[in-house]
Parts: C-alpha cells; structure tokens; sequence
C-alpha cells in the first residue's frame, strides 16, 4: 500500500484501536459553530424573536420549530387486553389487526405495537422456560436424592 491514506475503511479488522471518535463527543464543525456564536447567542436569538414578531416568516418558523417541535409519531389508545400467557398476546395481536382493519390504527402505529407484543411474548416465554428449567432441576435433584438413598 503506498504512503498516502487509505479512503473508505482505514483500520484492519480487528483493530481495537480504530473505533473512531469516542461516544458522546462533538464533531469539529459544531464545536466551532458553537465557539462563533458563543458571545453573540443572546443577541441573535433576540433579533430572530423581534423579527418573528414583525412577520417574518423564517424567523416565525424559527422560533415555532423550536418552542413547539413536530411530534414524530401521535399517540393512540388501544384497549388490549391484560397479557400474562402467550395465549394473551394472541388475542392482544387480534385487536391490533381489528384496529387496521377498521382504519384506527396505520400499519406504522401496528407495527411498533406489534413488535412490544413479541417482546412481551418471548419476556413471558423465556419465564416460562426459566420455571420449567427449575422445575426439572428440582425433580433430577429428588431423583437423586431418592436413588442415593435406596443406594446407601
């Protein structure tokens, strides 16, 4: 490879060492926007509010992204029913699919309900896993205890 750097993927897999920049730091071109507005910040976001209240659409739609910023996703109410067995979650995916159907709820909106529900169908699955394991242990445990006896 020459001397010049490598454009795409510089690191060799494996390399610890190329994680690039560390969790939670700041890129170079925000830090340096920050340091250029860091005396006038105040005064900026004064004239922007002054001329927002003069009519100015950008300065209005400034200032209205800022005091009140999209919501990304609306909230809904669905009534599912309490989900302790896997045969609960069946019945709780039954409504989402009613609430498409009847145009209550988007495929977006079912999709993330959805995806809660497997996550509460494996939680519950993986209890039940947990519990049976231990029952099984408990009975090889008296089994053992049992035939040690009949042993001695």
């Amino acid at each position: 490879m020459s001397t010049s750097k490598r454009v795409g993927k510089p690191f060799q897999p494996g390399n610890t060492f190329g994680k690039g920049r560390a969790a939670g730091s700041r890129n170079k071109v925000s830090l340096l926007a920050e340091q250029l507005l860091e005396g006038d910040a105040e005064a900026i976001v004064r004239k922007i509010i002054e001329r927002a209240k003069k009519g100015d659409p950008v300065a209005m739609r400034l200032c209205m992204e800022r005091l009140c910023p999209p919501r990304r996703e609306q909230p809904m109410r669905l009534d599912l029913p309490e989900i302790v067995t896997s045969t609960d979650v069946h019945a709780a995916f039954q409504v989402v699919v009613q609430g498409v159907a009847q145009g209550d709820l988007t495929p977006d909106q079912a999709e993330h309900v959805t995806h809660i529900l497997e996550f509460g169908r494996k939680s519950i699955e993986t209890g039940d896993l947990a519990r049976g394991l231990e029952e099984v242990r408990t009975e090889l445990r008296d089994l053992k205890e049992k035939y040690e006896r009949r042993a001695a």
